[in-house]
């Protein structure tokens, strides 16, 4: 199915347990090898869609200055989807299902920013400094949990 395809299936709720869908204030925490950073959901339909995949288990891998990782949750592209994003923006890429948290240049990147492969949805915004993930290194666990209130 063509990754467009999937958000115009609105009928269809994704695969996972039903969360408590407190809207406003739905956190999560990333743990990438030994790092650990906390992010606010924004309100999209990428967000609902990860949101109700929670938990997520993968392996990290990198390029450049991003951290990137496979996750089971599918949706779309969406319509403000970007080629660059900002450190601490919390993106997914939705034709290789993966998170993507960019803090530096990438080999694409021109000065001053972080350019990316393909556009990306922005799903979530990291409230810690996402600059302490050049610790991680490819073949560290990665878990997305949903944040304790």
């Amino acid at each position: 199915m063509a990754p467009t395809n999937i958000l115009r299936e609105g009928s269809k709720r994704p695969a996972g347990r039903q969360r408590n869908s407190k809207r406003g204030r739905r956190e999560i925490l990333i743990r990438a090898g030994s790092i650990a950073i906390r992010a606010r959901l924004l309100d999209t339909p990428t967000a609902e869609r990860i949101w109700s995949t929670l938990p997520i288990y993968s392996t990290a891998e990198t390029w450049g200055h991003l951290v990137h990782f496979e996750t089971p949750a599918e949706t779309g592209r969406e319509p403000r989807a970007m080629w660059t994003v900002k450190p601490g923006e919390i993106a997914y890429w939705a034709e290789e299902d993966r998170v993507i948290i960019g803090f530096g240049p990438t080999p694409l990147s021109r000065a001053g920013e972080i350019r990316l492969q393909a556009p990306v949805n922005i799903w979530a915004v990291a409230l810690d400094d996402v600059a302490v993930l050049a610790a991680v290194r490819p073949g560290e666990r990665v878990a997305v949990l949903e944040a304790d209130s």
